[in-house]
């Protein structure tokens, strides 16, 4: 089966090639690549880019960024009526994104809006091209989201820039309510010298070409294991990677922090405030959770920077910690939404696997040697993890990390494995971590259609037009399955 392909263009678009190369080149000398060693990406040609973020039921945030500086406004309104709104006219500092915020919308109703801009010193403004997004949606209303896998920007081998172009404008093309990442998108681990100026650059170039589907799509990030925006990294002061890190993922993409539609991490941390690293919402008959173990755990979860070593861990000490534990659990039993959909990089945040690691330590409350120890190390846990997700109806978990898709089922809950959107070997990687379940070769994204009675989910395949032959075709749906609602 094949999904009909839209085009959509953002503004983004006359300088993503330009940004796709400079990506894989960014901030990093790759071990055995060419990069420069100081971190500095090539510049791309002057344009703007545009990323929605933080969608609620009467306001969405506009993330704006200019090469170069300016003024804009940006006009919105009912899709098929006229843009009748307007913000007020804000200035554009060169590579500085401002976030302006759409409000007084209706809910469950789609907008486009455009952006006018003019270089500073012009008097005329030109008109940018139209884009669309739709505003939270009640109980009842059908609605589609779309994710990725990691993309690795920096792994030649893993990266194709031509291909994650496509991807993204493939998942644009369907005109999803948002997007989501799964971590693994703005690894700093091949940073040969770690500074605030090359950390920055990973994340402008991906927000570039995020900026592909963001335009149109709100995008939500999750936290990954590479992007070592992590407690284990702080010493202090605000010269560091993790600040660094979690600075610019909220500086480039607008992310959500408790109000009234969203909850989540209200712990602020010194020289960043907000972290934004843990929420959720809901959205028609769907809450939606992110977690995120890296911030909250004392050492590394996985790698240490700069390395693929993990030494000697106890992954006793790999924790959501207690206060992220107690609001996932009470976001979990208090919600009566049809459906569930848990987002995380990977079960306890490193190894491989599905539901092969989902028995141990916070997430089973078994060691490797089977012995039962949860009661011992989280005495104040009424349970682990997945019995908590189990327990509360949890639709599907989903995960990154081990670079396929893979399809498994335990207790109830499927956990889904996401594949890369750019691999351009279309490889099955760790493919022997998994025991059971479905899986299937990279490169694509995946598509959740939800519905009042069931969830559809689509595995959309995704090759360079070179690679193309038989039944190798781009927006062939490789598997799908369903998933009925909760009985409420």
């Amino acid at each position: 089966m094949m999904r009909t392909r839209r085009p959509i263009v953002c503004l983004a678009f006359t300088f993503l090639l330009a940004a796709l190369v400079a990506a894989q080149d960014t901030a990093t000398e790759a071990r055995g690549g060419n990069a420069a060693s100081d971190g500095t990406a090539n510049e791309a040609p002057d344009d703007i880019s545009l990323m929605l973020g933080r969608p609620a039921a009467h306001s969405v945030t506009l993330s704006v960024l200019s090469t170069i500086p300016g003024q804009a406004c940006a006009e919105y309104g009912v899709e098929h009526g006229t843009e009748d709104h307007s913000t007020e006219q804000f200035a554009l500092p060169a590579a500085t994104p401002v976030e302006v915020r759409l409000d007084g919308l209706q809910p469950d109703t789609r907008y486009t809006y455009r952006l006018r801009w003019r270089a500073e010193g012009e008097t005329a403004f030109t008109d940018g091209g139209g884009h669309s997004f739709h505003t939270g949606r009640p109980p009842g209303s059908a609605f589609t989201f779309a994710l990725q896998g990691d993309s690795h920007p920096e792994r030649k081998q893993q990266f194709d820039p031509a291909l994650y172009a496509q991807t993204l404008s493939a998942v644009a093309g369907q005109r999803p309510d948002f997007y989501l990442t799964i971590g693994d998108d703005f690894s700093v681990d091949t940073l040969r010298t770690v500074t605030r100026e090359a950390v920055e650059s990973i994340y402008l170039n991906q927000r570039r070409l995020l900026g592909l589907v963001g335009c149109t799509a709100p995008v939500f990030l999750v936290n990954g294991n590479h992007e070592q925006a992590a407690r284990y990294n702080l010493d202090g002061t605000a010269d560091n990677m993790a600040v660094w890190a979690q600075n610019c993922r909220n500086r480039y993409f607008p992310q959500p922090a408790p109000d009234d539609f969203y909850t989540g991490d209200l712990e602020p941390v010194e020289h960043i405030g907000l972290l934004r690293d843990y929420y959720a919402w809901t959205w028609g008959d769907a809450l939606f959770v992110v977690i995120d173990p890296y911030w909250h755990s004392p050492q590394p979860v996985d790698n240490v920077h700069g390395s693929r070593e993990k030494g000697a861990r106890d992954l006793w000490d790999a924790t959501l910690g207690d206060e992220q534990y107690r609001w996932l659990a009470q976001t979990l039993e208090q919600s009566r939404a049809a459906y569930t959909f848990v987002f995380a990089h990977h079960v306890l945040g490193t190894g491989r696997g599905g539901i092969e690691t989902a028995g141990l330590y916070e997430w089973g409350g078994h060691d490797r040697r089977g012995a039962d120890l949860f009661a011992i190390k989280r005495p104040t846990w009424p349970m682990p993890i997945h019995q908590l997700m189990a327990r509360n109806g949890v639709t599907i978990f989903f995960q990154g990390h081990d670079h396929l898709f893979a399809h498994q089922v335990l207790d109830g809950v499927v956990y889904q494995t996401l594949p890369q959107p750019a691999d351009p070997n279309y490889a099955l990687n760790n493919v022997q971590a998994y025991r059971s379940g479905e899986t299937r070769p990279n490169s694509g994204y995946v598509s959740v259609s939800v519905g009042s009675e069931r969830v559809k989910v689509e595995y959309v395949r995704e090759y360079l037009p070179e690679d193309e032959a038989g039944d190798r075709r781009s927006g062939e749906v490789a598997f799908s399955y369903t998933v009925p609602a909760n009985d409420l």
